[in-house]
């Protein structure tokens, strides 16, 4: 397999080629003094925009891990390509289809929902001191929101892009991108910078300036308008895996470590940490407990404990919020025969349903913090009598944890 990935040794010369005459000077210099390792690395690095040996042979490398028989169609590739060059002249044409005003206030106020959802929780628990609450409650009050888009585009004039060259297309991607880079240095943080764009489907938390981005992309169920919606699925889909899951994350394993001004700083009393760190534990033991049988290996409980309780936060904060969103108002009809109860938790399955081949399930138990989503789904929902409940399940059932055994942090 490395000399399958070596034949393509020529693709350096085209990258070279395509660079800058100060870059590609430099660039030589680098193959020629570095090892076999780091010659692999670059050819892997451009193998998408080299020819389609190289591209292959890279793809074939590539699929002992992913467990993948053919390359995905070029044109997704290409796709992919332009996301990672100019995303955000994508994200205005997405936003512009797909993300209306009314969208956007939408869950913009579906965050304030959960925010005051979560006061409540804070104020209501037994395990935390008067003292602890008081910094959690300031932390929580100063999360910036981000949803949608963003309110300032990228700059993206100065970028070269042309017909003439893929592989130029892309080195001068990278060259933009380092440039935009340099330029940040010595100047303050930007804090309305988005590190995703619209299109992503995805979410984060950002401890540092303790912010959540929630890109538009995240909140789009395929084939469905936004507005056909109903706001128990709605409650089920977007405020628990990602609102509330996100929020969650500023008080995680990890993101309680930082303060309300993003900085490192231990506001937590030993009582209280100790506390935390024995529902945390609850947690990760019921994740490590999770076998895959068809690659004979357990969930890491320990590698996905900050992920695993962004869900359960993220879900009992979403269903506090969907039962305090209908107090005052007629009861929601039934859908499809599902209560609005069993259509919360419906939502929240959606978000996690996948196929998944079994190299790539092996590698995520290895590497990624986040569980395989079976267990995102089973997981905290067994630990909820609530979903018990609304699906009449009773003790003893799979999908019912023994109280003892029931996890809750959040």
């Amino acid at each position: 397999m490395k000399m399958q990935i070596f034949t393509a040794f020529s693709g350096l010369n085209a990258v070279a080629a395509a660079l800058p005459s100060s870059y590609s000077w430099l660039f030589k210099t680098l193959v020629q003094t570095s090892t076999y390792r780091n010659r692999n690395h670059v050819i892997q690095s451009f193998a998408n925009y080299l020819d389609e040996t190289t591209y292959m042979n890279a793809f074939n490398y590539s699929k002992n891990f992913s467990g993948a028989t053919s390359p995905r169609p070029r044109w997704k590739r290409i796709l992919d390509s332009e996301e990672s060059s100019m995303g955000e002249l994508l994200g205005q044409l997405f936003a512009k289809e797909y993300f209306n005003e009314k969208a956007k206030k939408r869950y913009s106020d579906l965050v304030e929902a959960i925010r005051t959802a979560y006061v409540e929780r804070i104020n209501n628990l037994t395990w935390m001191s008067t003292e602890t609450k008081a910094k959690a409650l300031e932390k929580l009050g100063k999360v910036s929101k981000k949803v949608g888009y963003p309110d300032q585009w990228k700059d993206f004039s100065s970028l070269k892009i042309d017909r003439q060259s893929y592989l130029d297309n892309k080195i001068n991607s990278n060259l933009f991108w380092h440039q935009y880079n340099i330029n940040k240095l010595n100047k303050p943080v930007d804090r309305t910078e988005w590190d995703m764009t619209p299109q992503t489907y995805n979410a984060y938390y950002n401890p540092s300036n303790n912010e959540i981005v929630l890109p538009a992309g995240i909140f789009a169920v395929p084939g469905v308008k936004d507005e056909d919606l109903d706001d128990a699925f709605v409650y089920g889909y977007a405020a628990a895996s990602t609102i509330g899951h996100e929020i969650t994350h500023g008080f995680d394993d990890q993101g309680r470590q930082y303060d309300a001004k993003g900085n490192l700083s231990d506001w937590w009393t030993a009582e209280d940490a100790k506390n935390y760190t024995e529902r945390a534990t609850c947690v990760e033991q019921q994740f490590s407990d999770f076998r895959v049988e068809e690659v004979g290996m357990n969930q890491n409980g320990k590698l996905v404990l900050g992920e695993s309780i962004g869900d359960l936060g993220g879900l009992k904060i979403a269903w506090l919020a969907f039962q305090k969103s209908l107090q005052g108002k007629p009861r929601p009809a039934n859908i499809d025969g599902f209560t609005p109860e069993q259509r919360f938790f419906l939502g929240w399955a959606q978000v996690w349903g996948r196929n998944q081949r079994t190299e790539a399930i092996r590698q995520q138990l290895l590497t990624d913090p986040h569980p395989l989503g079976r267990f995102r789904v089973n997981g905290p929902l067994s630990n909820m009598p609530q979903f018990a409940e609304a699906f009449s399940c009773k003790l003893g059932d799979k999908m019912v944890r023994p109280e003892d055994k029931r996890c809750q942090v959040w």
